[in-house]
């Protein structure tokens, strides 16, 4: 008899555990919005949910050791002036959070350190240029201040932040509502899925589509596309039975899929996470108990099942955790934040280990929060890798990086190369600007300075006049 040969794997017994109820997040009202979004983003300092609002758009930002039942006089961010679809922290500083409205506008917003003590109303920068709804912001992974957004009028804009302008428009290239978008590693490619069941795979800079694939699921639902390698992209969608796929496509051969697998019946999109560092793809669904995980290899059927968490509440979103934010001692490698209707969940995905020291095998050097590039080094042409970081002894933020970033975010400075567009020339006006209020700040500084040194000298007049008189 021939026993059927078990494909081995360290990530065969990865199993999700939930939080103990004192650890969640409590009396959240969590966004009933229909959009296909997670309505969560986190970072190792924050957790920020899209919530419910009355007259406008809001969001809570909340620093994550801040568990338990809120207040309700909690604090929140909320300049829209319609609901809140997307939000998405930047990758180089972790105190700064775009986010993406249906009042057609992107907000850039900085976090003081420690969360919010007030409602915050004022974002760093607006920024305006869709004409309909925005419903994807994404940060590019490598190039600081570039940010890239997409909206119901079928338009990607990708945004120098500093500048508060848009260096690039791809306008003409999708002629439905794009339903996800996401980058390749380095930032040099962009993958779209799109409502005229298309994929495609676009050079952002000059905007031209290197290749695309038409019905790669051959229902009507909406299909979600990301990158797992430079040349290999993973989607999830439906058949025309409406039972839910995953696929891994070859960008070099896109007639047939690599692997496609049918998975259950469901009308919840599929939102896949990938970690290029395990080879994890987890898949949550909109509406779903349950996230399931693959891994994806290079041997046939190349996406192999490894196995599925489940509970008995069902998702409104999801949150990833970025590595760095995650406990290597207790061999965590990944973290999700799940949104019930009133909470949010955290759910620690582990791999058991005897051992207490530190697993290289299962954490590989990731990425850091240091940005590779610059965005005109990026707008020019140049491309880099991420720039990787040891999780050995745990994640520690510097302090100075944050502080250079933050101000890097606010400064605004001259492209190095010359356009005439008038992105450049909007740049050097508020360039221009920018050095004048630093000048004036100079000068009151100095005031400030010298009224102080006058008022101490009075009060020390004051006090030799006062000791006289007593004596």
């Amino acid at each position: 008899m021939s026993r059927k040969v078990v494909r081995t794997s360290k990530f065969r017994h990865v199993f999700g555990q939930p939080v103990k109820t004192d650890q969640c997040y409590d009396d959240i009202r969590v966004s009933q919005n229909t959009w296909d979004s997670n309505f969560c983003a986190v970072n190792p300092n924050f957790l920020a949910i899209v919530v419910e609002a009355s007259g406008g758009g809001a969001f809570l930002v909340l620093p994550l050791s801040k568990t338990g039942r809120l207040d309700k006089s909690q604090p929140v961010v909320c300049g829209h002036t319609a609901p809140v679809l997307d939000i998405d922290w930047c990758p180089h500083n972790d105190n700064v959070i775009a986010s993406g409205s249906e009042d057609c506008t992107v907000m850039v917003w900085e976090i003081p350190d420690g969360g919010l003590t007030r409602s915050l109303t004022e974002p760093i920068v607006t920024l305006e240029g869709h004409t309909k709804r925005v419903g994807i912001v994404l940060w590019h992974p490598t190039a600081q201040n570039v940010l890239l957004s997409a909206g119901c009028d079928n338009v990607v804009l990708i945004w120098d932040v500093g500048c508060g302008q848009s260096i690039i428009s791809i306008d003409e290239t999708h002629t439905d509502i794009i339903y996800s978008v996401a980058w390749n590693r380095n930032g040099s490619l962009i993958c779209t899925s799109c409502k005229d069941k298309k994929i495609r795979i676009i050079e952002p800079r000059s905007g031209n589509i290197i290749t695309e694939k038409e019905k790669p699921h051959e229902g009507s639902r909406p299909v979600r596309a990301i990158f797992v390698s430079d040349d290999q992209i993973l989607t999830t969608g439906f058949s025309r039975m409406s039972e839910r796929q995953v696929a891994l496509w070859d960008t070099k051969a896109f007639d047939s899929p690599l692997t496609l697998q049918e998975l259950d019946t469901s009308s919840g999109v599929l939102i896949p996470f990938y970690d290029p560092d395990t080879g994890i793809v987890y898949l949550c669904g909109k509406g779903d108990s349950s996230i399931r995980y693959f891994e994806v290899t290079d041997e046939s059927p190349y996406v192999h099942y490894l196995s599925l968490y489940s509970s008995k509440d069902s998702q409104r979103g999801m949150g990833y955790m970025p590595k760095r934010g995650l406990e290597v001692n207790k061999c965590e490698i990944a973290r999700f934040y799940k949104l019930h209707e009133r909470k949010c969940e955290p759910i620690a995905m582990t791999v058991p280990r005897k051992s207490d020291l530190f697993q290289e095998d299962l954490y590989p050097d990731t990425i850091g929060p240091d940005a590779a590039l610059s965005a005109e080094e990026w707008l020019s042409g140049k491309d880099a890798e991420p720039l990787l970081i040891s999780l050995k002894d745990g994640y520690v933020p510097s302090k100075n990086r944050e502080l250079k970033v933050t101000k890097n975010i606010l400064n605004v400075r001259l492209p190095k190369r010359s356009q005439s567009s008038d992105g450049s020339k909007a740049c050097a006006v508020r360039a221009g600007n920018s050095a004048q209020q630093d000048s004036t700040l100079e000068q009151l500084m100095e005031e400030m300075k010298k009224l102080k040194a006058t008022v101490a000298e009075q009060e020390k007049r004051i006090a030799q006049l006062e000791e006289k008189a007593s004596n």
